[in-house]
């Protein structure tokens, strides 16, 4: 049974709010340190992305020329806003979702496409090289993985027989996680969830040894600091989504940090083991992979059925 708390607790406290803004910069430090322990090295210490959203948010932001100020200064804001909001729907920490209904899977994963929509855009909205090119990659890629990423999600769905979170959540508390009978879906989700946060080897948008930042080159500052913070709670978020479909659901908060936990440190092993993927690979490769796949296994669901 999930743990029921006061709506506007659970909004600005414990699941929302606070939570997932502190949350957030404790997985982003927990992926940092697992990729560099792969990698042989040390890694950051714990209060590293604090310090670093803190030296951002006291920077000056520029402002540069040719760019539509309010674009410049809304995107950021509205990239955090859609992946706070998206964490209302899910059982985050075990917690009963603050708010749910009636087909809010596609609300939460509409929400979750607005860091990519936001952050191409606002490198398209500079007149910078490395910044249109980022936006570019940014948003061809979210066609490889996007579609992928959602029938991937609906298979757990289409089990439970509803498209609301917590139901799917209470049914995969109740049976076989669905890891073992829906393998190929896990497989599919967990790679498009790679995609939506460009971790390596999805990187090309954002390849440092490229175009410097990719769509963020430009931003300093607030913006980029709330670009970085929405990019924490997508990752909580997603890692939450799969955990609670595939992984038995999540009915406390010690199974969460279990399963979440656990896919986090597969997330990073991957990172390690892959080299960066160019563009065309990811959207010519996956596109037709991953589709594939989806398919195959929801065509499969529905017959089973």
């Amino acid at each position: 049974m999930n743990i029921e708390l006061p709506p506007l607790v659970a909004l600005l406290l414990f699941p929302g709010g606070l939570f997932l803004l502190s949350a957030g910069t404790v997985y982003e430090w927990a992926d940092r340190k697992l990729v560099a322990r792969f990698q042989n090295r040390i890694g950051p210490r714990w209060f590293q992305p604090v310090a670093d959203v803190v030296k951002l948010l006291a920077k000056e932001e520029i402002v540069p020329d040719g760019v539509n100020p309010v674009l410049f200064h809304g995107l950021p804001v509205v990239a955090l806003v859609g992946t706070l909001t998206a964490a209302l729907y899910v059982p985050m920490a075990g917690i009963a979702p603050s708010y749910s209904f009636t087909g809010d899977l596609i609300v939460t994963l509409y929400l979750l496409s607005l860091m990519t929509l936001s952050m191409g855009l606002a490198g398209a909205n500079t007149l910078d090289r490395f910044s249109l090119i980022g936006a570019t990659r940014a948003l061809t890629q979210l066609f490889s993985y996007e579609a992928p990423f959602l029938m991937a999600l609906l298979g757990p769905a289409i089990a439970a027989g509803s498209w609301q979170i917590s139901q799917v959540d209470a049914y995969a508390q109740g049976h076989w996680w669905l890891v073992l009978t829906q393998p190929v879906g896990f497989l599919v989700a967990l790679v498009g969830l790679m995609g939506k946060l460009e971790l390596p080897p999805f990187d090309s948008p954002e390849a440092e040894t490229e175009i410097v930042a990719g769509p963020m080159t430009e931003y300093s500052g607030r913006g980029w600091a709330l670009f970085r913070i929405g990019r924490d709670v997508e990752l909580l978020v997603g890692l939450t989504l799969m955990a609670a479909f595939y992984l038995g659901g999540l009915a406390n908060p010690i199974e969460f940090m279990l399963k979440t936990g656990g896919l986090l440190l597969v997330t990073a092993a991957l990172q390690s083991l892959f080299c960066r993927l160019r563009i065309d690979q990811t959207v010519g490769m996956w596109w037709r992979i991953g589709i594939l796949l989806a398919l195959a296994q929801l065509f499969l669901l529905v017959f089973m059925r």
